[in-house]
């Protein structure tokens, strides 16, 4: 792995780290990030320190110290807030989200992990699959992450026992299984040891599978959806505000004059100067005649990138409209039926008015009926007659 490089011209990869608490996830985390040599000089220097004062032998390091950034954090021991890191290996460049394992802070976990391309979620080898871990794997995938990979993690505490390994192991496809997280891994690994952090540990010979960094380089990213219709949900209008003229050449101010330019992300597919759109509500059909990103003019923009358009027509479109393919209508519902995870500590039930994020749109709705709520020890669906904080659950909204 390099050292210290700023995230370059490699695929960039997202992940996340879950877990119960005091599994060792941020641990894991320092680890690796101190194997990739992506740890300034001063920081691993104040790390020692603290790590000398806490009763850690010469020259050994409390990894979690990297990453617990917070006051509180390092004084309970605990993650608390998301700590995002970045780093690059010769195969990719990373962001990481570091998330809390406590029961209270789930919310911070979604936060984490909702543009994840993996989430590594932490076992510990002693204990096995717990509520937590269905939990967080329940969120990984009601947010369709991609890919997971399951870190059973102090197995240097069973003596590297494979028997210990497998039964773990065992428990957490099972719980893949029932969840219908298709792509899960499962390594044996010593976050405070490194045995398959980076390097193939030589204490687990039963074990023939890939390291976490191996995993890490190689998986795929999301496919950005260039081959679906184009749509671009509505951010803001853009429209100039007087002093045109002291900004930029007065050519040019003259063009802006009179520019109105429609901003969002790009959520799917690709547009060109010149392609036939329409807008949503109402359906007006019109030209896209410009194209900006990143306040450059542009003849084309792409899944992901963050652009202005200008049209053909006066539309009448503000904040939570819909810039789609002509030809491509979205279908409209009056009823929709939803998952969701509950994190706030007032119970969902029929009758509960709530607030409907979709794209860009803010828009209130109720809930009608409670479907159904799963358990957390069983993973079956059971009926409900309302969802209290922390679980996860089908619901109808009107």
């Amino acid at each position: 792995m390099s050292g210290g490089r700023l995230l370059g011209d490699t695929t960039l990869f997202r992940f996340a780290t879950a877990g119960s608490v005091d599994d060792g996830k941020s641990t894991l985390v320092g680890r690796l990030l101190h194997d990739a040599k992506a740890i300034l000089a001063d920081q691993l220097e104040q790390v020692a320190r603290t790590s000398a004062d806490r009763g850690f032998a010469h020259g050994e390091f409390d990894f979690a110290l990297l990453t617990d950034g917070l006051r509180a954090e390092r004084e309970q021991g605990i993650t608390i807030d998301v700590a995002y890191r970045y780093f690059a290996t010769d195969a990719r460049s990373f962001i990481l989200a570091d998330c809390p394992g406590h029961v209270q802070y789930t919310r911070n976990m979604v936060t984490g992990s909702a543009t994840a391309d993996a989430v590594v979620v932490l076992i510990d080898a002693r204990k096995g699959v717990v509520e937590q871990t269905r939990r967080h794997l329940a969120v990984v995938s009601l947010l369709r992450v991609p890919h997971v990979i399951v870190a059973v993690n102090k197995i240097d505490l069973t003596g590297f026992d494979e028997d210990r390994f497998r039964a773990v192991e065992e428990q957490a496809l099972a719980v893949a299984v029932e969840l219908g997280l298709i792509d899960t891994h499962v390594i044996p690994v010593s976050a405070l040891e490194g045995d398959n952090i980076v390097d193939r540990s030589a204490r687990t010979p039963w074990y023939d599978g890939p390291t976490l960094r191996e995993l890490l380089e190689t998986l795929p990213a999301r496919q950005a959806e260039e081959d679906a219709a184009f749509r671009l949900p509505v951010q803001t209008v853009i429209r100039p505000q007087g002093g045109l003229s002291a900004l930029i050449d007065s050519a040019e101010a003259d063009d802006l004059r009179d520019y109105r330019g429609f901003a969002g992300r790009v959520s799917s597919g690709s547009v060109r100067v010149g392609d036939r759109v329409q807008v949503f509500p109402g359906g007006h059909e019109t030209t896209v005649t410009g194209i900006r990103v990143a306040g450059r003019v542009a003849e084309s923009a792409h899944t992901a990138q963050s652009i202005a358009v200008t049209l053909a027509d006066e539309v009448d479109a503000a904040r939570g409209a819909l810039i789609a393919t002509a030809g491509t209508v979205p279908s409209g519902h009056a009823e929709a039926e939803v998952e969701i995870f509950q994190l706030d500590v007032r119970p969902i039930a029929p009758g509960a008015r709530v607030l409907a994020k979709h794209g860009t749109a803010t828009v209130q709705a109720i809930v009608t009926e409670v479907l159904s709520r799963r358990d957390l020890d069983t993973l079956a669906l059971e009926d409900a007659a309302e969802l209290a904080v922390m679980a996860a659950t089908d619901v109808t909204l009107l």
